[in-house]
């Protein structure tokens, strides 16, 4: 066994690269849809799978979100977006290997099927029960609702890319009954139904071997690191080695 540090941007990018070669995504690419939600980890997300299908020319992360979380010194509105928002140009839509420039996911629900496959983060992480939740600021509820029509309708796969830094304690379905009460501000959360995929899920599907959450934290740019201890045959550990050093020297996400 085996202890690496992954801080969050090192863990965006694993995510991404383990999601390009996803079996699920690898067929929707090649005879269905694809789309890739805007948010942070989703930029990483969509940079790999546009990369492997040699259409990665013209993507750009800087704007590749709706609502972000920031420190209290840099100012946003009441939903999360920048005031000195920089051209937002839609989510990632892939038809049948090709990126549909420009199009959103409210453009192409009520065309996706079972077979496509929808990517969205998520902001809330429960790892005991294999379950995620998404905050919700919109009043009709965003690009999740819009999601849930294929998933819930069509039985479209949704796969939910998040860190391990959104962990929380508790019950996602309790804890969004108390945000949502009437009289409450802020956003509310939202527990979606889909497959969980963190960087334990990107460790497995790259390298074969199990990684576990041993401990977390750190400073001066290292802030929301995890700990990981990776088991497994000498050539696993050996595999994930090789793929966490080459992830770790990813730079801090900046606008």
């Amino acid at each position: 066994m085996r202890l690496y540090l992954l801080t969050p941007a090192a863990g965006k990018r694993l995510i991404g690269r383990a999601l390009a070669a996803h079996p699920a995504i690898r067929s929707s690419l090649s005879s269905g849809t694809v789309a890739i939600i805007a948010g942070t980890t989703n930029g990483y997300v969509a940079e790999e799978i546009l990369k492997s299908i040699g259409q990665a020319e013209g993507f750009t992360r800087k704007s590749f979100f709706r609502g972000i979380a920031l420190p209290p010194w840099r100012e946003t509105t009441a939903e999360g977006r920048l005031l000195d928002e920089n051209g937002f140009s839609g989510d990632v839509i892939i038809d049948s290997g090709v990126w549909k420039r420009g199009r959103t996911i409210f453009d192409v629900i009520d065309d996706l099927a079972e077979g496509d496959v929808i990517l969205k983060g998520a902001n809330a992480l429960d790892m005991e029960r294999r379950a995620a939740a998404v905050l919700v600021g919109h009043p009709r509820g965003g690009t999740v609702l819009a999601a849930m029509q294929g998933v819930l309708g069509r039985r479209v796969r949704l796969i939910l890319p998040v860190g391990l830094e959104k962990r929380v304690s508790g019950d996602l379905m309790e804890l969004a009954g108390r945000l949502k009460a009437p009289g409450n501000c802020g956003p509310r959360i939202f527990p979606v139904p889909g497959q969980v995929f963190t960087e334990i899920e990107a460790i497995s599907i790259l390298t074969g071997a199990k990684a576990n959450l041993m401990a977390a934290g750190g400073v001066c740019g290292a802030e929301g690191s995890v700990w990981l201890a990776i088991d497994g045959s000498e050539e696993q550990v050996d595999a994930a080695e090789r793929l966490l050093k080459d992830v770790s020297m990813e730079p801090g996400f900046e606008l």
